[in-house]
């Protein structure tokens, strides 16, 4: 068979299983098999694959048909243009989490200082690994509450060359630090928490719902009570006109604005590509 061929079947068979975004699932799962990148897998589309990995590829789109996300299938995705390992004890990076990083990159030029930031909920470690890259002067914490995910972190630290940049540590959000010290120590907070409600649940796609870990995507009574806690913790760790920025759900705009009373200044909400509410900003006041 050949890779051309491969591909048709792949896509075929995803397409007709209406597997979201088949051509792009196939592409990856055939580029996984066979080493290669996107480039290679289209020049060489007449060359013929060996029957052994022509079987594997298709235990994999097999696979895929399940539910279980390309991305843990291959243990790979692409965030901030650096390339992550992921399992399912982590959420998979989103291209809209990238506003985030955007949006305290943006305050770190506009404020010209060598800050000190936490990532809370890190997960992979995309958020902060993202900032470690793009700022070589900023030192970082981040936390989650679960070991396994911060294995991942690690892990991809290590990968990145970025080990001596980050400190991970086991924190339920920001207690860890208040533990150690409730003054002010932090320059930025920035967080994309779980915000999914229970009420939402029948809208979240398969794949998530079945495949990546609850604790990191929500199914919550309260979609706001994470932020609520973020924010008093933050309000204690930050310094005076220190930033706070979390990633939020299409209908919590509101709900976390309104969070963001007495204690805080310059509340904003920034769009993602599709002009959905993506992330709050906001400073410490006096």
């Amino acid at each position: 068979m050949s890779l051309r061929e491969a591909l048709r079947g792949g896509i075929k068979t995803l397409r007709e299983a209406s597997v979201p975004s088949p051509e792009l699932a196939a592409e990856l799962l055939l580029m996984h098999v066979l080493g290669c990148d996107r480039t290679s897998l289209h020049s060489h589309s007449e060359r013929e694959v060996p029957a052994e990995t022509v079987a594997l590829y298709f235990r994999l789109i097999d696979e895929r048909l399940t539910g279980k996300p390309t991305q843990y299938i291959i243990g790979h995705q692409e965030f901030w243009g650096l390339d992550f390992e992921v399992t399912p004890d982590v959420l998979i990076p989103r291209p809209e989490t990238e506003c985030l990083v955007e949006a305290v990159l943006d305050w770190m030029k506009s404020e010209s200082v060598a800050a000190r930031g936490v990532d809370v909920g890190t997960g992979s470690g995309c958020i902060a690994l993202a900032l470690a890259s793009e700022l070589p002067s900023l030192a970082l914490d981040a936390v989650d509450i679960s070991s396994a995910a911060l294995g991942v972190a690690a892990r991809n630290a290590r990968r990145l060359g970025l080990e001596a940049r980050v400190r991970f540590r086991q924190s339920d959000l920001l207690a860890v630090f208040l533990e150690e010290s409730a003054q002010p120590v932090f320059d930025f907070v920035v967080s994309n928490p779980p915000y999914v409600g229970r009420d939402e649940l029948d809208w979240v796609q398969r794949e998530v719902k079945e495949f990546e870990p609850r604790a990191a995507w929500g199914g919550l009574e309260n979609p706001d009570e994470l932020y609520r806690r973020l924010f008093s913790q933050a309000n204690c760790l930050l310094r005076q006109g220190g930033l706070v920025a979390v990633e939020i759900g299409w209908l919590l705009k509101d709900r976390v604005t309104g969070l963001l009373g007495e204690g805080w200044t310059a509340v904003e909400v920034r769009q993602d590509l599709s002009g959905i509410p993506r992330v709050v900003t906001a400073r410490r006041a006096a």
